[in-house]
């Protein structure tokens, strides 16, 4: 089965490059394009693509902004940011709107497309070391520690508590396994508990939350 793509950038030229990468390959169809973020917005909601590649800076309805709006009324459908740069606040904040990864515009082609796979898959694109790094970056975004507990970190068991906070340091399931002694298959099963249980996307918005609702702090 095909997947779907919504083309989303304000630069009619990078939308025509990225729709001849796309279209060069079997498994992926360009569903749609947009040059700004209410129409990106307008076309996910009547095309329901399973990927929309989304440049934030544009006028009128940014990136992020459309981000929002697309997670809120497509819950199918998952964002991948194009950024300037791996450490860009732009990247952070798409994140922080339910994006599932970023990638840099200068990015290969065969990365680009493996991007749109992963993503279509249910996958996060950017390792959780790399979020913790952009977290840590732009930290100063992040809420004060002086709010309210979120109310979802009491669904969760000891054990579900411990593998988020090694989540959101930015360990991988192997790490986690080794410092807690558990077989990597059982980190992966809590881990999808936490996922559930706190109704968040991918491994990356697991990151963030746990930045968020400081069970990580930044350093």
């Amino acid at each position: 089965m095909s997947i779907g793509v919504l083309l989303v950038d304000d630069q009619p030229l990078m939308r025509v490059a990225f729709n001849l990468v796309l279209e060069s390959q079997p498994d992926l169809t360009v569903v749609g394009e947009a040059g700004d973020g209410a129409e990106a917005v307008r076309l996910a909601r009547q095309l329901q693509p399973q990927v929309v590649l989304m440049d934030v800076r544009m006028p009128g309805v940014d990136g992020i902004e459309a981000t929002e709006q697309i997670i809120a009324a497509c819950p199918g459908t998952r964002v991948l940011i194009l950024t300037t740069f791996d450490l860009d606040e732009y990247a952070f904040a798409g994140l922080r709107a339910g994006a599932s990864g970023f990638l840099i515009k200068n990015a290969l082609p065969e990365e680009l497309l493996s991007a749109i796979r992963t993503v279509a898959a249910g996958d996060a694109v950017v390792s959780p070391r790399v979020t913790r790094r952009l977290l840590e970056t732009c930290a100063h975004q992040l809420p004060t520690p002086d709010g309210p507990t979120d109310a979802r970190l009491a669904r969760l068991t000891a054990r579900e508590l411990e593998i988020l906070t090694e989540v959101g340091q930015g360990k991988s399931n192997s790490e986690i396994a080794a410092d807690l002694h558990l077989a990597e298959a059982t980190v992966k099963t809590h881990l999808s508990r936490v996922l559930v249980k706190l109704e968040l996307r991918d491994r990356v918005q697991a990151v963030v939350f746990a930045y968020e609702t400081r069970l990580v702090k930044p350093s």
